[in-house]
């Protein structure tokens, strides 16, 4: 099939890689021509794991980009939208999604052939068919279901696991307005037979989204309001709480043979220093505001907010019973990205974490494995010192803050073994042994 991708970020590029790797010739669109011309040498423009590999396998033949997204429309028989839905105010943004609609919609206009047009940006439910299908309708002069057809198809994918879980899915919800809208998408992923399949309309394709990634943030904030609860009671360890409560048979199954597997949803029973990303703070926000808007006030992700925005100040919480006063105390940052895998910093719980240790005087270090450039972009007044390795980054170091559970970190004790005077440990993922460590301070311990 021949297929358009409208935006190229992390959700785009992805997807227009990855279905090339299966066979479809895709057209990538995008506004930059610096990112154009990148994906046409085979160079993606994000970090990601797996994608510069098939990026250079398929640029050039099955796949291509361009800034021209009327050619792309006319030249393929489906295209996605695939644009930022960024948080204004706590509220999705669709300004992106709107415009592309309508210019998807001035190609229809000039072309005879039944078209696709699915939607795989996240959107609030209804947005599909009360927004983009509309705006599809006028700029083409056409009849949605009769002349081209709309759906909603999510996206489930992990920075850092993307091109993993796209060609692994365990899931793909098929959203349209009708049967042909969901016959077309059908063959689309007829290369994934393996994948369950959920059929449904547009608002509960994009109500499945939110489901999951909220799902996902209850569970990170639940744990870490039991974690300060743990440590306010003093004797519990909030890893101990959590071995105990992934044990359940509703999160490990014990097999035939003996052997148990844990549920991988059970990563997200952790305690730590707060989520982040682009996806889990933005769309919780989202959700909050969109139920405000029906009348229907979002009580328990609420609270899901409240209790992530705290975490970070978790760390500072432990770094002053040893350092009661931070000025010139020197500290190494390790982790710089919201989560391993990836460069995004996009509401990264390093952000707070450093900014509240700069504002107490404290002389900072930092070093991630990925995310050193766009940290640098956030802090580009020198302010923050970037180190090109583990060890550089915590010599001389008072005080070590783990914030990112990169696997380079569990390096740390034969490193640690090394310094003298020993640094104090504030483990912010509860990812490294206590019993390693002479001075070591743990969330929710």
């Amino acid at each position: 099939m021949k297929v358009s991708v409208i935006g190229t970020g992390y959700v785009g590029l992805v997807t227009g890689v990855c279905l090339a790797e299966k066979g479809q010739q895709v057209i990538c669109v995008d506004l930059d021509p610096q990112k154009v011309e990148s994906i046409n040498r085979g160079v993606p423009p994000i970090y990601e794991p797996g994608l510069q590999e098939l990026l250079q396998k398929n640029a050039g033949k099955r796949l291509r980009a361009t800034t021209d997204l009327r050619c792309a429309v006319l030249e393929t028989e489906l295209s996605f939208i695939a644009v930022g839905t960024p948080s204004t105010n706590g509220e999705i943004d669709l300004r992106y999604v709107q415009e592309a609609a309508r210019q998807i919609g001035s190609a229809l206009h000039e072309k005879d052939s039944y078209h696709l047009v699915v939607v795989k940006s996240t959107v609030v439910p209804g947005t599909t068919e009360g927004t983009v299908l509309p705006l599809l309708e006028k700029a083409s002069g056409k009849k949605a279901g009769r002349d081209f057809g709309v759906a909603m198809n999510p996206e489930f994918l992990t920075e850092g696991e993307a091109v993993q879980d796209f060609m692994f899915p365990d899931r793909i919800v098929l959203g349209g307005i009708d049967e042909k809208s969901i016959g077309r998408l059908e063959e689309l992923y007829a290369a994934f037979p393996d994948a369950q399949r959920v059929r449904c309309n547009p608002k509960t394709a994009e109500m499945i989204k939110y489901a999951s990634n909220c799902l996902l943030a209850t569970m990170i904030s639940f744990s870490n309001e039991l974690g300060s609860l743990c440590a306010a009671l003093g004797g519990v360890d909030i890893v101990d709480v959590m071995r105990g409560l992934h044990l359940s048979k509703y999160l490990t199954a014990l097999l035939p043979g003996g052997d148990c597997v844990t549920a991988p949803i059970a990563s997200f029973l952790w305690a730590g220093c707060g989520f982040g990303g682009s996806c889990l703070p933005k769309d919780v926000k989202a959700l909050i505001a969109h139920g405000a808007r029906v009348g229907q006030p979002m009580q328990l992700l609420e609270s899901v907010l409240r209790i992530n925005e705290q975490q970070p100040r978790q760390v500072l919480k432990l770094l002053k019973k040893h350092f009661p006063q931070l000025t010139g105390v020197r500290i190494a940052i390790l982790g710089l990205a919201f989560r391993p895998q990836t460069s995004d910093m996009r509401e990264s719980p390093a952000l707070p974490i450093i900014r509240d240790l700069l504002a107490e005087g404290a002389c900072l270090r930092a070093y991630d494995p990925a995310a050193r450039d766009e940290a640098q972009k956030i802090f580009a007044d020198g302010e923050l010192q970037f180190c090109e390795s583990l060890a550089e980054a915590i010599a001389d170091a008072q005080a070590i803050v783990l914030v990112t559970r990169w696997d380079e970190f569990r390096n740390l004790p034969e490193l640690l073994r090394h310094l003298e005077p020993l640094p104090v440990l504030i483990d912010g993922r509860r990812m490294l042994d206590q019993r390693q460590f002479a001075k070591y301070e743990g969330i929710g311990r």
